[in-house]
């Protein structure tokens, strides 16, 4: 028997039930699902230090297990000393079975690692039902060596949910586990 994640098992057993009684779906296939998850981090100090870009790459490849690629610019930016094509951040998309782990270790345990945490913000919608998340430190993760940080900096997550509104992905995000602050 092949192996399935806990969130998503419990996607399929209990949140696809939950939306479809709070939303009335009338089909399986109208309940919103977690489509990807991108991880990105912006590395400006990359623009004299290529081995910046190295490490952002090592710790997101780290934190998700699976290899990060470094991004690069799209155009010249004078005042940052920036050229076209240089490296200046990593990303990571996660889909599937690792996006599944992947949301599972967030919520578990890295987002209680946060200093004074109190839930997230429920601001982050765009307005098409995708959320995007920012984490300060990188070292909330367990997979990072506090030691071996050259740096500490933060992240972008963003969670591609395939619902309409931020009505239904924000109930999806809270019932796959997301701790929203209650206003």
């Amino acid at each position: 028997m092949a192996y399935i994640p806990r969130l998503k098992d419990e996607y399929k057993s209990r949140v696809i039930p939950a939306l479809t009684e709070e939303f009335g779906y009338k089909n399986v296939m109208q309940v919103p699902k977690l489509e990807k998850i991108v991880l990105s981090r912006g590395v400006g100090a990359a623009v004299s230090d290529k081995k910046l870009i190295d490490h952002a790459v090592d710790e997101l490849t780290k934190i998700t297990g699976q290899k990060a690629v470094s991004t690069i610019s799209k155009k010249d930016v004078a005042s940052f000393k920036l050229r076209k094509g240089m490296p200046i951040g990593a990303k990571v998309t996660l889909r599937g079975e690792r996006m599944y782990e992947f949301l599972d270790r967030l919520v578990t345990s890295a987002l209680p690692r946060v200093r004074d945490f109190s839930g997230i913000k429920a601001t982050g919608f765009d307005g098409r039902g995708n959320y995007n998340l920012g984490v300060t430190e990188q070292i909330i993760f367990p997979e990072i060596d506090i030691d071996k940080v050259n740096k500490i900096s933060g992240m972008d997550i963003t969670f591609v949910t395939s619902a309409q509104t931020d009505k239904e992905a924000k109930s999806l995000l809270a019932e796959l586990g997301l701790p929203f602050k209650k206003n």
